[in-house]
């Protein structure tokens, strides 16, 4: 099992954070050139606080110095919001349209409140709002929560997305549906995986890691009623929000 570095419990005292507000503009809509520089802040700010995911973001770093800006907005919009190989909206990616999201979307709506993060235009369960509120929470458990049982799974989910045989598969499905084909460099196509793959060693940095299956099994054995070894997590009483991520990410499915 990984250890982690979010001091001493596993509910975490985490005032070493790397820069979370930072990361945010990987996951951003590049609306002006702009967008090239605050990459390569990023790119050099892993390269002195974690050179792994350094490492890890290089390709990322090369497409958006090589790349003009209407190719980088075009690739965006094919990774994330156009027929998108996924999107960038953690609750859809672990709940769909059920309505667990809507509890959720509730939940964190909270949470921005009480952390005075704004969320623009976006949804609470966008991605770079999320990033933009961790650091801002005074919670640290609820952080922790966050972190590991919402960010992470989804984050690993986007990742296996950009999977060849699923890109193949939404491309069909593009092209079957829509008329006008945008194009698009094969060398750069699934390179926001990099850029998934950087964010989630400095998540895993921070917050350590528990693949989900580990994660479900563990809560199952800690809700089960004793007297009936079948029961079923979902039973929970819901104490918190914490509570609330933990029961609905286990009855997922």
């Amino acid at each position: 099992m990984e250890t982690n570095n979010h001091n001493e419990t596993n509910t975490g005292t985490t005032s070493s954070l790397k820069d979370y507000g930072l990361l945010a503009n990987l996951f951003m809509y590049p609306q002006n050139e702009n967008y090239k520089k605050k990459i390569k802040e990023v790119y050099q700010y892993l390269q002195k606080e974690l050179p792994e995911a350094a490492d890890a973001l290089q390709r990322f770093a090369e497409y958006t110095e090589d790349s003009s800006f209407m190719e980088m907005q075009e690739l965006f919009l094919r990774s994330f919001d156009l027929q998108a190989i996924t999107t960038l909206d953690i609750g859809f990616i672990l709940f769909g349209e059920d309505y667990k999201r809507g509890k959720l979307l509730v939940h964190l709506n909270e949470e921005h409140k009480n952390a005075g993060n704004d969320c623009e235009t976006e949804l609470a369960d966008h991605l770079p709002n999320l990033l933009r509120l961790l650091p801002k929470m005074k919670d640290n458990a609820m952080q922790f929560e966050i972190a590991t049982l919402l960010i992470q799974p989804a984050v690993v989910k986007m990742m296996k997305e950009f999977s060849p045989e699923k890109i193949q598969k939404k491309d069909e499905v593009y092209k079957k549906h829509q008329k006008v084909i945008l194009e698009f460099s094969q060398n750069y196509r699934t390179v926001y995986q990099n850029c998934l793959h950087a964010f989630f060693i400095v998540l895993k940095n921070d917050f350590g890691y528990i693949p989900q299956e580990e994660v479900s099994m563990n809560r199952r054995q800690e809700y089960a009623d004793p007297n009936n070894p079948a029961s079923a997590p979902a039973s929970a009483p819901e104490k918190d929000f914490s509570q609330n991520i933990e029961t609905e990410m286990l009855t997922e499915k």
